[in-house]
């Protein structure tokens, strides 16, 4: 198991983070879990210390959400994100981690440009379904890479401005798909050991933390706050993930 005090520090609140993710509350932050483990271990470590994790929240955002979420988008989304865990697993180790980070956040914060610049209109239709599919798959190629999938398939349902619940069963279903599907590929890449797993179990008391605090607000929050969180969230992603790619 990890004993260095100083990843501790860094894991714990990461730990809390991909919690209010998994909530709804604060769901644009998740994706900075893995970039602040990798401040003390590799991408690759980081992302393996954080799958069981991410068992024990999923697991309690389906008991939570599971009969709202919407069906006919998971129908889309689902099967490129599980495609996307394919290509995740085909090319790891051949594309630096920190070349992944820096395109999400690049792709992020371009979103956020996007959205800023040119805000939707009340009647503008859907986002195009090929673009839902297209998304997907990146958004499981980066999960699979650092649990980064949650700013491509946000450049996606965003726009379609589904109730805060709605939104939030909705991701449950799809990430605790994807994060399930990576279990095999990570134990045949190495990346499932004793010590990986000893340290997951030393933070597992503060899965649940950051779940709780986030469930007990997205019920109660007002969609445009809501929405607001999720875009300062993307915001502070996209900033880190592309510093981590240039720096």
């Amino acid at each position: 198991m990890i004993t260095d005090l100083w990843f501790y520090a860094v894991a714990i609140p990461a730990v809390v983070l991909m919690g209010l993710s998994k909530s709804g509350f604060g769901a644009g932050f998740g994706a900075l879990a893995v970039p602040l483990m990798a401040m003390t271990v590799p991408v690759p470590q980081a992302a393996a210390i954080m799958l069981p994790l991410l068992a024990v929240m999923d697991a309690l955002g389906l008991a939570t959400f599971l009969r709202e979420f919407d069906r006919g988008l998971i129908k889309l989304i689902l099967p490129a994100g599980l495609l996307g865990t394919v290509v995740g697993t085909l090319l790891f180790g051949a594309l630096p981690a920190k070349w992944v980070a820096g395109v999400v956040g690049a792709i992020t914060l371009a979103f956020l440009a996007i959205r800023v610049a040119f805000p939707p209109r009340a009647d503008a239709p859907p986002p195009p379904k090929w673009l839902g599919f297209a998304l997907g798959t990146t958004s499981g190629f980066t999960s699979f890479v650092a649990h980064a999938g949650g700013p491509p398939i946000n450049f996606y349902v965003l726009p379609l401005k589904l109730p805060p619940v709605t939104f939030t069963a909705t991701m449950a279903v799809f990430f605790a798909a994807v994060n399930t599907s990576k279990w095999i590929p990570y134990a045949w890449l190495g990346l499932i050991d004793g010590r990986n797993m000893l340290t997951s179990l030393a933070l597992a008391p503060f899965a649940p933390v950051g779940v709780w605090l986030g469930v007990k607000v997205v019920r109660r929050i007002q969609p445009h706050t809501f929405y607001r969180l999720l875009y300062a969230g993307m915001f502070l992603t996209g900033v880190k993930l592309l510093w981590d790619g240039v720096r």
